[in-house]
């Protein structure tokens, strides 16, 4: 089968192991330069969102006293430990998802060089998110076993869920970015819609403590990112393995690999557009 004939998908994924080693050059200069204006320049990375933790965790336990959370197995932790597991992800996702769907406009002297694999930039900037990301899973570890709560065995999951949570936002960043070339306000929307959705998925509140009607239960648990949450909660408080969540992850993965699916294939069709729009 010819280059030009094979899905969409597949070509994209035969760039992307070609140029692994570009990739992660270019992200690790992504993450250098992000910050480089500024006078504490890359701490700015970790401060900001460490703020943010303290911040929700003084205003829901302290000021709204949200006190300790349940799970369903009747596990009881501080409110800043069921929250932390909730914004970890939620970070990374949110920074991955912005800074993918600007992908094509932040690097535009890139896509107008005929010999550079432009399917590589979306994959860039998803992969720069990595590096904070990891850091703050150590941060969030540590939280816990400062609290008592070792992590154990379950803990392992952390690996499975990140992975996850790449290749969703990764499958995301292919369409939006594309998109955003020729509609350069989806910016900004995608950046609205993060605003909506931190409320929309169970970070700050726990979804097992609520009498929502079970209709609304069940569209709040059709965003992606709930099984996402959830299984950083399993990982570290409810000690639940994802294969004992069947269902959620089997639909998980359907949606994600059609995302993927039909973002490779609307940006390798608008592929040829982006220079002349740039």
């Amino acid at each position: 089968m010819s280059k030009s004939r094979k899905p969409a998908l597949l070509q994209i994924a035969g760039e992307i192991f070609q140029s692994r080693r570009l990739i992660g050059t270019l992200a690790k200069n992504d993450f250098k330069t992000k910050f480089a204006g500024s006078y504490l320049g890359r701490i700015w990375a970790f401060v900001q969102p460490v703020v943010t933790v303290f911040v929700y965790w003084f205003v829901f336990e302290k000021a709204l006293n949200a006190g300790t959370q349940s799970t369903k197995q009747g596990i009881s932790v501080p409110y800043v430990l069921w929250l932390v597991a909730g914004l970890v992800p939620w970070f990374y996702f949110s920074d991955a998802l912005a800074s993918g769907t600007s992908a094509l406009l932040t690097y535009d002297y890139l896509v107008k060089k005929v010999v550079f694999r432009i399917s590589t930039l979306p994959v860039v900037k998803v992969v720069s998110s990595l590096f904070v990301h990891i850091f703050f899973v150590c941060f969030m570890l540590g939280m816990y076993i400062a609290y008592g709560l070792f992590p154990g065995i379950y803990a392992i999951q952390i690996l499975y869920y990140s992975f996850c949570m790449f290749v969703f936002v990764l499958a995301v960043s292919y369409l939006t970015s594309a998109v955003a070339v020729f509609f350069r306000d989806l910016v900004q929307i995608v950046n609205i819609v993060l605003q909506v959705q931190i409320w929309a998925t169970p970070i700050m509140w726990n979804m097992d403590a609520v009498s929502f009607p079970p209709i609304v239960m069940t569209i709040l648990k059709f965003n992606p990112m709930y099984y996402i949450v959830c299984g950083y909660r399993d990982a570290l408080i409810g000690h639940t393995w994802f294969v004992e969540r069947p269902a959620l992850t089997l639909y998980f993965w359907i949606l994600t690999l059609l995302l993927m699916f039909f973002g490779a294939h609307v940006f390798r069709k608008l592929q040829p557009h982006f220079a002349d729009v740039l």
